[in-house]
């Protein structure tokens, strides 16, 4: 028998079933039915988990937004750039006031003002850097150099000297008053993915994914340290260390060694087990990363600079000897933000290099919790604000939000959201009183955090 077609069942309209046309039952239990209350009442938690707790949403960018950065003398003042090839400076609650960055011909990659809040450095694939007149709202000067995309930008801490690292391996320093190009620091070989200036503006600390630390002299252009993955392999022969001699291959096959004792002051944080080939040693002192930085960031008596990576550890440098004071292991994927509370900074005992160490490690055993605490994070940023309270924005498989930590103890004391994809930049404003993300979104959001001043 040929089944009817669509246009019969149509033109039937309601068919409705014979007893004849039963083939087989099965009992159902009534519980296992879904509740026509139950399915109306979905949406509705759908809609309740849209919250949005800013107070101001700027959407003056037609694409996905990168960067953001607050005036460090103006509490509404912010800078935006993003993949729409613009900047933005636009004011926290004036909705109606914005003034475009125009010039950049391709994403807006960073942004920073200087430290008295005069002038806006942004930077761009196109490797251009821009410098703005904050009290005009012009365009100073174009800074060329680089011969790929900017990394990043950052400021001299008591001038108007702008520092920036480049994909092309360079970093680039220039007078930003005088337009006028100062020196070049080569040796990295890959991107520059981060760097600095030490607080004391004597030092700069650049890291890349080449996987080094580099310590460069800004006023010579010296590289005075180079900071990578290369320590002494050892056998541990009762008292004696026997130690592996440098460039040699660590082989059964090939035992070349020397005899020395192990250090009274020595402990077992001093050394670590590794694999070599079919050879497994024991290796004195502190390793370095083993794939590319992605982040740094420097205590503010300029003696320390701690870095994190793709490898999903943290080490902790001596600017001064070059030297590895401390690694911290607990996370299992790539670093991608790294912060120091200053209120903790401030209070580091000035002694033993250890001693400093020890206590950095233990603020970043907890600032660390985030990472779990999240669960699945595809994409974060991170703060510190006074007072050791940190944000985090972060990225879930199906929710994205900013984050307020205790470090001391652990706790989230408040989760912000509102953005609907992930957030790549966080900045708060100079009075303490919000909070500015952007996001993949297309949208910067601001939230107010007085509460954590």
């Amino acid at each position: 028998m040929n089944s009817p077609t669509n246009d019969d069942e149509e033109d039937q309209g309601e068919i409705f079933l014979d007893e004849s046309d039963i083939i087989h039952e099965i009992a159902v239990d009534d519980e296992d039915l879904p509740d026509a209350d139950d399915e109306a009442g979905s949406d509705d938690a759908e809609d309740v988990e849209e919250v949005d707790d800013s107070m101001h949403i700027f959407t003056g960018h037609t694409g996905e937004l990168y960067a953001v950065a607050c005036s460090p003398t103006d509490g509404a003042l912010v800078a935006t750039g993003g993949g729409d090839d613009k900047g933005f400076l636009w004011k926290i609650g004036q909705g109606d006031w914005a003034s475009e960055l125009q010039g950049h011909k391709d994403s807006v990659s960073s942004l920073a003002f200087s430290t008295d809040g005069q002038l806006l450095a942004s930077g761009s694939f196109d490797r251009l850097i821009q410098i703005w007149d904050i009290n005009s709202g012009n365009l100073k000067c174009a800074l060329e150099g680089p011969g790929a995309g900017i990394e990043w930008v950052r400021w001299h801490p008591k001038g108007h000297l702008v520092l920036t690292g480049s994909e092309d391996s360079t970093v680039w320093m220039w007078n930003a008053d005088k337009s006028a190009y100062l020196n070049m620091f080569s040796g990295h070989g890959s991107s520059v993915t981060c760097g600095d200036f030490t607080p004391d503006g004597k030092t700069i600390c650049t890291g890349s994914d080449d996987a080094t630390l580099r310590i460069w002299n800004p006023r010579s252009g010296e590289n005075i340290h180079v900071v990578k993955g290369s320590v002494q392999p050892m056998i541990v022969d009762g008292c004696n260390i026997l130690f592996q001699l440098e460039n040699e291959v660590c082989d059964a096959s090939n035992p070349i060694y020397r005899v020395g004792v192990l250090p009274r002051q020595m402990n077992h944080k001093h050394i670590f087990h590794a694999q070599n080939g079919i050879h497994r040693a024991l290796y004195l002192g502190h390793p370095y990363h083993t794939e590319g930085l992605t982040c740094l960031t420097i205590a503010s008596d300029s003696t320390l600079a701690l870095t994190g990576s793709k490898d999903s550890s943290v080490h902790i440098v001596n600017i001064i000897t070059g030297k590895v004071v401390s690694s911290l292991s607990a996370h299992s994927d790539s670093i991608e933000c790294i912060g120091l509370a200053l209120s903790m900074d401030e209070q580091l005992p000035l002694g033993l290099q250890l001693n400093i160490a020890a206590c950095l490690s233990s603020l970043f055993g907890i600032c660390s919790i985030h990472y779990p605490m999240h669960f699945v994070i595809m994409r974060s940023c991170m703060l510190v604000m006074a007072r050791c309270i940190q944000v985090c924005g972060y990225r879930l498989c199906r929710r994205e939000g900013t984050s307020v930590w205790d470090s001391l103890s652990g706790d989230c004391v408040r989760t912000f959201s509102g953005h609907s994809d992930a957030i790549q930049s966080l900045a708060v404003s100079a009075n303490g009183e919000f909070l500015v993300s952007v996001s993949l979104d297309g949208t910067a959001r601001v939230f107010e955090i007085t509460e954590f001043r």
